[in-house]
C-alpha cells in the first residue's frame, strides 16, 4: 500500500506530533501553577509556541499545494490555506491576551477543518485526520485553560 493510502500516521509522525504537544499543556497548565511575577512570561511563550506551530501547520499545506495538479482547481486553496495560519498567528501575537487566545482557538479550530477538506479531496494522506483531531483537541483544549487563566487569574 503506498503511504499517501495508509489510513494509520507513521509512528514517528504520532510521535513528534505528539512531543509538539508539551509546550502547550505544560504552558497552558503552568499558568495556573506560576507563580504570578512569571504567568505573564510562561502566557507569552505560549502564544509564541502556538504562532509558530501554526504557521508550521500552514506550511503543510504549501507542501501539498507543491503536490497538487497545476490545472487542479484545489492548488489555489491549498496555497491560501498555507498562508492564512500563519498571518492569524502574527496578527493574535498583536492583540492583548484576552483577544489573542480566541484567534489562535478559532484559527486551530479552522485548520483542522481544512485538514479535513484536503484528506477528503486526496490532497493529504489518508491517515492525516486521524492524527491532526487528537493532535487538535489537545491544542484547542489548551487554548481554553490558558484563556481561563487570564479570566480568572490576574494578568
Amino acid at each position: 500500500m503506498h503511504p499517501f493510502n495508509a489510513t494509520r500516521p507513521p509512528g514517528l509522525a504520532v510521535g513528534l506530533a505528539f512531543a509538539g504537544l508539551v509546550p502547550f499543556v505544560t504552558g497552558a497548565l503552568g499558568l495556573w501553577v506560576t507563580p504570578e511575577a512569571w504567568r505573564e512570561w510562561v502566557m507569552e511563550e505560549l502564544l509564541a509556541f502556538a504562532a509558530v506551530i501554526l504557521a508550521f501547520m500552514g506550511a503543510i499545506h504549501w507542501g501539498l499545494a507543491m503536490r497538487a495538479d497545476e490545472a487542479s482547481d484545489r492548488a489555489p486553496m491549498q496555497l491560501g490555506l498555507s498562508v492564512i495560519p500563519p498571518l492569524l498567528g502574527w496578527f493574535a501575537l498583536s492583540l492583548p491576551i484576552n483577544f489573542a487566545i480566541p484567534v489562535f482557538f478559532f484559527a486551530y479550530a479552522t485548520l483542522y477543518f481544512a485538514d479535513i477538506w484536503a484528506v477528503k479531496h486526496g490532497l493529504a494522506p489518508a491517515w492525516y485526520t486521524s492524527l491532526r483531531r487528537p493532535i487538535s483537541l489537545v491544542i484547542i483544549a489548551s487554548m481554553l485553560v490558558a484563556w481561563g487563566a487570564t479570566l480568572v487569574l490576574a494578568y
